[in-house]
């Protein structure tokens, strides 16, 4: 396998970094205009040359201008709450997946690789539909039959939860407190919203955070 991973910086596409590293050839993190984006940027970016895995970053500008979402730098306030809360789903970028697999893909047949890696999981099924086993193995058909060298697309981690990859990780050494996961991108982790409660949880135990509580 000659895999490309979609890479954000984040605790879950950092563990995949880490147990496909001699898999993954290239690491491809978006740039989409969130308001957390330059922290997992600059954790994307230690990450792959910790590994020395060839990194790119590509600009989604578009995203950022005309979506709405309140991630995104144009949105409003972050809520707090826990992921299955109602409010969150005002954190979803509309096909935001879809995009980012599209490009992934697009990439993987220029480069000639076979596969593309994504670390969507279990906890996001709820509010994200982007992020579901039916829409990856919908998108997957679609990549092996739109591109010459049959793209595949992976998703190692879909149907487990996020204390089970913090789990792997613990048992890879990964260094948790290089990622990042608060959608607030303040200096900090805020510890309140969905990412946060959702980190705290998978992490119990052995939980490097910096958090403002």
């Amino acid at each position: 396998m000659k895999a490309i991973l979609i890479y954000s910086g984040g605790l879950d596409s950092t563990t995949l970094l880490y147990e496909y590293r001699k898999e993954i050839s290239l690491a491809v993190t978006f740039d989409y205009g969130s308001k957390h984006g330059k922290k997992e940027i600059a954790c994307a970016i230690e990450n792959c040359k910790e590994l020395g895995i060839k990194h790119m970053i590509i600009p989604l500008d578009f995203i950022g201008k005309y979506f709405r979402s309140d991630l995104l730098l144009s949105g409003g306030e972050i809520p707090e709450g826990r992921y299955d809360d109602e409010n969150m789903q005002s954190t979803v970028v509309p096909f935001r997946n879809g995009i980012m697999l599209a490009v992934a893909t697009g990439l993987a047949e220029s480069f000639d690789l076979d596969t593309v890696l994504i670390a969507n999981h279990s906890g996001d099924h709820a509010i994200y539909p982007d992020c579901r086993r039916d829409f990856i193995t919908s998108f997957d058909s679609a990549a092996r039959k739109g591109t010459y060298n049959g793209v595949q697309i992976l998703s190692p981690y879909c149907d487990i939860t996020k204390r089970d990859i913090a789990l792997r990780g613990k048992e890879l050494g990964i260094d948790y407190s290089k990622t990042w996961s608060c959608y607030k991108g303040h200096d900090r982790h805020c510890g309140r919203c969905g990412t946060c409660t959702e980190r705290k949880e998978a992490l119990e135990g052995f939980d490097p955070t910096d958090y403002e509580e």
